[in-house]
């Protein structure tokens, strides 16, 4: 049987661009991944790592204007949006080479023998390894950060790790032509070019996961196929670490001081995040606690006036649209569900490709909170709707709060707004920060949760089902996914790696007997 064509697709129009590719084989697949597995040799070489993610990132700026035109014919996320995500994109492949030339994350430990101890310790020196190949499944909704170039890409290349991508259906010629710039990097800098393979379809996603030489996976996307994946990693005869981040509520929590101080600041900053990138960011605020009253009421008015004044878009594919449509739907239609403005199928969109039919509309579900508090027919609005939607919950009492809380599930990020005086200490600002801070890998006091910065200290997961692990896929950190440690015993100098030997030639950061050395 032929294998089927991979087509690129205008998600304005619904119409067919162009025939990228045709999805890959189990042959194929098992060819790739081999063709990865055998550069881990030449990957070793910190020196080329750091030179080649510079030289991705250099390659990728000069290419921007094709990527981002091509990025959006696909996606229909714009040119300012995908502008600022390959700005990002390059800065993260920037920011992995200087974490390798510094080093820090080998975690380099040596204790040498010490007989006088009870009992006597030999001499141990420990450090970072690269797992091996590893598989990368490209997210729809950031089809550069998140996807061919994007952060598990980066951390992989950067940790040793050769890369074999699963390219997302949506932005497949996007896909293809970056996968190509960062073969040609690697080549730029003497490294072979299957240091980065890019496979199409959905069974390649299957056959990645379940093959033996790949030794880790990266994820964004759906709880359903992230967890189908998660399972076939573990159903394996040797499991693998599976880094999935799939899907998130992003609750936030309005105090009623908060709400009575700055209604209409809180409404329009909620409008602005929840619609941003036609709601499909994964920290979109999905469910808030708005208190019940005048303040709350302010807050709700000025909610709608923002959200109506929103300009209809176009979502990703037809497939994320009607799934929306139908979620919305569902849920208005439970009982005492209030609809200020009503989400769903959009009007005719200004943009001059927008087909009115591909188009939706965003807008807001409100429900009293006492009906969220126990288990019941509304639990459904305490599952992520993905698109420009989200739940207000009126709350009547503190209890209401808690109690709603304690049922929600994991998220990658929780959002608490106070006053000037409970930020200052009083109230129950603190204890409510200690009730969302179990909920979530990133807790805000102030601001919203859409926008995920490229810093050193950020966690990007969650408690399930926002990840499914407790690793972040953003920042410096996400390195250690990637990695494992191993000691050395009692091992001669002669045959130690350079990293551990006692001359330290590399110049590397290292505890030392229990005391830092640079």
């Amino acid at each position: 049987m032929a294998a089927a064509s991979v087509w690129s697709v205008d998600p304005r129009t619904g119409n067919p661009r162009a025939q990228v590719a045709v999805e890959s084989t189990s042959q194929e697949i098992d060819q790739a991944v081999r063709a990865a597995h055998a550069t881990r040799p030449a990957l070793a070489d910190r020196g080329l790592r750091a030179r080649l993610l510079r030289t991705a990132a250099e390659l990728l700026d000069e290419a921007a204007e094709r990527i981002v035109q091509e990025a959006d014919a696909e996606t229909a996320l714009g040119p300012v949006r995908l502008t600022g995500e390959l700005a990002r994109t390059t800065a993260q492949l920037r920011a992995f080479a200087d974490v390798v030339d510094e080093g820090a994350y080998l975690d380099i430990r040596i204790d040498h023998a010490d007989a006088g101890r009870t009992p006597p310790w030999p001499d141990l020196r420990r450090y970072k390894i690269p797992l091996g190949v590893v598989a990368v499944y490209a997210a729809s909704n950031f089809p550069l950060a998140f996807s061919v170039p994007g952060g598990d890409t980066a951390s992989a290349l950067a940790a040793g790790c050769p890369v074999v991508v699963k390219a997302h259906p949506d932005h497949p010629a996007t896909s293809q032509r970056c996968a190509s710039v960062l073969r040609t990097a690697a080549c730029r800098v003497g490294l072979p070019e299957d240091v980065v393979i890019l496979v199409h379809g959905f069974e390649a996603g299957v056959e990645l996961v379940r093959h033996a030489l790949v030794a880790a996976a990266g994820f964004t996307g759906s709880v359903r196929g992230g967890r189908a994946l998660f399972d076939a990693a573990a159903a394996r005869p040797v499991p693998i670490p599976f880094h999935g981040e799939l899907g998130s509520l992003n609750p936030v929590v309005i105090t009623a001081a908060a709400a009575e101080e700055q209604a209409e600041q809180l409404g329009a900053g909620l409008a602005g995040s929840m619609i941003l990138g036609k709601g499909q960011f994964c920290t979109k605020p999905g469910f808030v606690l708005a208190p019940a009253g005048d303040a709350g009421d302010r807050l709700v008015k000025a909610l709608s006036a923002a959200v109506s004044e929103s300009e209809p878009g176009v979502m990703l594919d037809p497939r994320m649209r009607d799934a929306f449509v139908a979620g919305v739907r569902e849920r208005a239609a439970l009982a005492d569900v209030e609809t200020p403005v009503a989400p769903g199928a959009g009007r005719e969109s200004s943009h001059p490709q927008a087909a009115g039919g591909q188009s939706v509309s965003a807008g807001f579900l409100t429900v009293p909170a006492r009906l969220l508090a126990a288990e019941g027919a509304h639990d459904l609005l305490l599952q992520e709707c993905f698109g420009p939607v989200t739940v207000v919950a009126r709350y009547d009492s503190d209890a209401e709060v808690t109690a709603v809380l304690s049922r929600l599930p994991g998220n990658l990020t929780a959002t608490l707004h106070l006053s000037d005086g409970e930020a200052a200490g009083e109230g129950r600002g603190a204890e409510l920060l200690a009730e969302l801070t179990p909920l979530a890998g990133r807790v805000l006091v102030g601001g919203w949760p859409t926008g995920v910065a490229v810093a050193p200290a950020q966690h990007h997961g969650g408690p399930y089902p926002a990840a499914t692990s407790t690793s972040t896929s953003v920042g410096a950190t996400a390195i250690e996914r990637w990695l494992r440690p191993v000691t050395y015993q009692t091992t001669p100098g002669a045959l130690l790696p350079p990293e551990l030997r006692d001359d330290n030639p590399l110049g590397l950061a290292r505890r030392v007997d229990g005391r830092l050395e640079h």
